[in-house]
């Protein structure tokens, strides 16, 4: 028996078992949903396996919150070391996939769009450490993620794209189109293969922020960000180098003759998209927000402009994060006057912006 034939069979096998009830009946509510026009869905990040160190079960509570604060969607940042055994890639953990099928099912409960998405996929991270292999070159990597997605696939085959989307890469950093491309492709063959009609929603290149036309005729979706400026959105992220040395943000935002506002914002942020989706790609935002050390009426100021934007090209958007220094509870920020939420802290004037569009 070949590696090969040895990575599909643990990897189907660890996720042959079907999920009893998540392809039962459909969600409330909820739009249909094609690779050529998503639907303008509103809604949070959710960090539970966003990071293999950290881990829990998705709680309940979030889908609740976010079905009766009147959204509709929610995206799971996905870190596969979480649901593979003793580090062995190859190998996969059933009760680990069971909590995801979990929220999967929150999801269908509360009338929300559930997206799963490898921000760690087999061969590719934006965060650190880096993957040893790299899925845009390396066989293997390439092999043992198309096995992963394709057992997903498998797995949640019948669940309808109203309740469920793949989205394969967390924002591709310096890729040729052709490699992305190709990967993309081999990704798509694996997930079809199990679940012919199954949404693809794929980032942009250059961290999400370049429209991938290489990806047109794929029959996939495209997703981009809503970080522009990144003096804004990562005034002093200790995780951005040199963040701390930027000047305190403004909005509309300065640099030199240049004015980010929403104009600008506009002509150079939606345009381009709007062109990718003119040729049968359908387009969302994955992700956007503000660390909490930049001043709130900046980020609500610049937010407002952004949202208006996007509500204007018809695309739907998901904050970074529902929870957390991005977010709108327990953020964490200093010059906001919060509401209680069930017991946690709510920045109800962010709440109130999203809700507005």
């Amino acid at each position: 028996m070949t590696r090969r034939e040895m990575i599909g069979m643990t990897v189907a096998g660890a996720m042959a078992l079907s999920i009893e009830g998540i392809a039962g009946a459909e969600p409330r509510s909820l739009p249909d949903a094609k690779p050529d026009h998503l639907p303008r869905w509103r809604g949070f990040n959710l960090l539970s396996k966003f990071q293999v160190a950290n881990q829990t079960p998705f709680p309940e509570e979030d889908f609740a919150w976010i079905e009766e604060m009147g959204m509709n969607f929610a995206r799971l940042p996905l870190d596969y070391r979480c649901w593979i055994e003793g580090g062995d890639w190859t190998r996969l953990r059933e009760p680990v996939l069971k909590e995801i099928d979990q929220a999967v099912a929150f999801g269908d409960k509360h009338g929300v769009h559930v997206q799963i998405n490898f921000h760690r996929a087999p061969g590719y991270t934006v965060a650190q450490p880096a993957e040893e292999k790299s899925v845009w070159v390396d066989d293997e990597a390439q092999r043992v993620c198309a096995r992963h997605w394709g057992a997903f696939a498998k797995r949640y085959k019948g669940v309808p794209n109203r309740r469920l989307s793949f989205n394969l890469f967390n924002e591709p950093a310096v890729i040729a189109p052709d490699a992305h491309r190709k990967v993309v492709g081999l990704m798509a063959e694996a997930i079809r293969e199990h679940d012919p009609g199954r949404l693809i929603v794929c980032d942009g290149r250059q961290w999400g922020n370049t429209p991938p036309m290489e990806l047109v005729g794929l029959e996939v979706a495209a997703a981009t960000r809503g970080y522009q400026p990144m003096p804004i959105s990562h005034w002093q992220a200790s995780w951005v180098n040199g963040s701390d040395q930027w000047p305190e943000p403004t909005y509309p935002h300065k640099e030199g003759n240049r004015v980010w506002d929403q104009d600008y914002h506009r002509r150079f942020f939606i345009r381009p998209w709007k062109a990718l989706e003119e040729k049968g790609v359908g387009v969302m935002v994955g992700e956007f927000g503000a660390h909490n050390r930049t001043p709130h009426g900046v980020v609500l100021a610049w937010m407002r402009d952004c949202l208006a934007n996007w509500k204007e090209a018809g695309w739907g958007w998901a904050l970074w994060n529902l929870r957390g220094s991005f977010g709108i509870i327990d953020s964490g920020r200093s010059d906001v006057s919060y509401a209680d939420w069930h017991g946690h802290k709510l920045d109800r004037a962010m709440l109130e912006l999203l809700q507005a569009h």
